[in-house]
């Protein structure tokens, strides 16, 4: 058969069973970096980092933090099997299929759902990312797809956006800690970063949710963006060689090999390590541990090794000076005075009389932290010191610009 009677015969395959060249195309991409694990074969299931591999693989390739997809995969099936003890897909009392537990999904091939592992966990990475794309679901403002805490309600949605996972109670407004997504969330932090790491907490009001708790009908999401005051996370799988990062607990070990065996150093918390190339699996296939492992250097290059995933996040870079004139702008900051003309600086007494503190040369430059209205108007420049409102200065607020390379 000449090569493009095949192409078009396995195309024909593949439609047949509810498989686009497309959708094809885009498996064989992520699972074809697993192939080192060996062949998948029927009704068998394979080891726990070769699962892994499958899973981080597929989750990148769809720009999804492997940790959600490992904690959603664990949170539906924990054990990662896609079959039981006699060979039969594992199917729940709901209908779920797999290892992603698929559920109600007619427009994918149920029985590749229930014989094909990497068809399946394909099918469960795609739902989720569509359940991220939905437009009524709420979003941390100024957050990517990488952050971790972004994924709260597209996990959510995976399993429903019901009264049983509404993130706090509505009769009393206390946090609902068996909703399907803060079990992903719990997971994401015991499994992923060994509780080495706290996510993020939203600033929930029971007035952001809409619905009938005596009901099965969705969540109405009264609110639709969120600032949180916590420190957001950001997938640690996307380090690349030269990355600096920090190391977030105290006793961690740099490993000769990547795997728990070999110490090569023990680390303190806050240790600056370079990345030095791509993570890899745990190397023992009866490993059952999520992270991965990154081959770093030390900051001095005296020791080279490789360091759990968990136990890392990207270091921040340094903060940038922001000039404004002669000074530096600062947080806080609400403007500052030009002197034009020599005058006086001062502060206020409890009387609430005026006295010099200093005279004041043309052309210096002070920032202003506040203003007060009395004696004809005071710009506060710390201290508790003030300049005169007056024609001797000039007085300026930053502009937006300014403020944006500030934040």
């Amino acid at each position: 058969m000449k090569p493009n009677r095949i192409m078009a015969a396995f195309l024909t395959c593949l439609m047949f069973l509810g498989f686009s060249y497309e959708d094809a195309s885009a498996e064989s991409t992520w699972t074809s970096k697993c192939s080192s694990y060996g062949e998948i074969k029927p009704n068998q299931n394979l080891t726990f980092q070769h699962i892994n591999c499958l899973l981080t693989n597929a989750a990148l390739e769809s720009n999804i933090p492997p940790e959600v997809v490992k904690a959603v995969a664990s949170t539906e099936n924990g054990r990662w099997k896609q079959f039981d003890e006699n060979g039969q897909p594992i199917i729940s009392e709901d209908n779920g299929i797999g290892l992603m537990q698929i559920t109600n999904q007619s427009n994918y091939n149920q029985e590749k759902l229930k014989y094909d592992i990497n068809y399946n966990i394909q099918a469960g990475v795609e739902i989720l990312s569509k359940m991220y794309q939905r437009a009524d679901l709420p979003k941390i403002t100024g957050a990517g797809r990488e952050v971790i805490e972004n994924w709260y309600f597209p996990v959510m949605a995976y399993n429903g956006t019901k009264p049983v996972n509404s993130p706090l109670y509505q009769s009393s407004g206390l946090k609902n800690l068996e909703a399907y997504q803060e079990k992903v969330f719990a997971l994401v932090e015991k499994d992923s970063y060994l509780n080495s790491t706290k996510l993020g907490q939203f600033p929930f009001n029971t007035a952001d949710f809409e619905y009938d708790p005596n009901n099965t009908g969705n969540i109405g999401f009264k609110k639709k963006e969120y600032s949180l005051t916590d420190q957001v996370n950001a997938s640690v799988y996307q380090f690349q060689k030269g990355d600096k990062v920090l190391v977030t607990a105290d006793n961690v070990k740099l490993r000769l090999q990547p795997g728990t065996s070999s110490i090569q150093k023990t680390l303190a918390k806050n240790t600056t390590l370079i990345i030095e190339g791509q993570f890899l699996f745990d190397q023992s296939l009866t490993s059952v541990n999520q992270f991965v492992w990154y081959p770093v250097k030390t900051e001095d290059q005296k020791f080279v090794g490789y360091i759990s995933s968990a136990y890392m996040k990207k270091k921040p870079a340094p903060p940038v000076k922001v000039m404004w004139g002669k000074t530096e702008l600062k947080v806080g900051q609400i403007g500052k005075v030009t002197i034009l003309s020599n005058t006086n600086l001062v502060k206020m007494e409890s009387n609430g009389s005026l006295t010099t503190v200093r005279p004041l040369k043309k052309g210096d430059e002070y920032r202003v932290y506040s203003y007060k209205s009395n004696h004809g108007g005071l710009y506060g420049v710390g201290g508790g010191s003030y300049v005169q409102k007056s024609t001797k200065i000039k007085y300026e607020t930053p502009s937006k610009s300014k403020l944006a390379l500030l934040k």
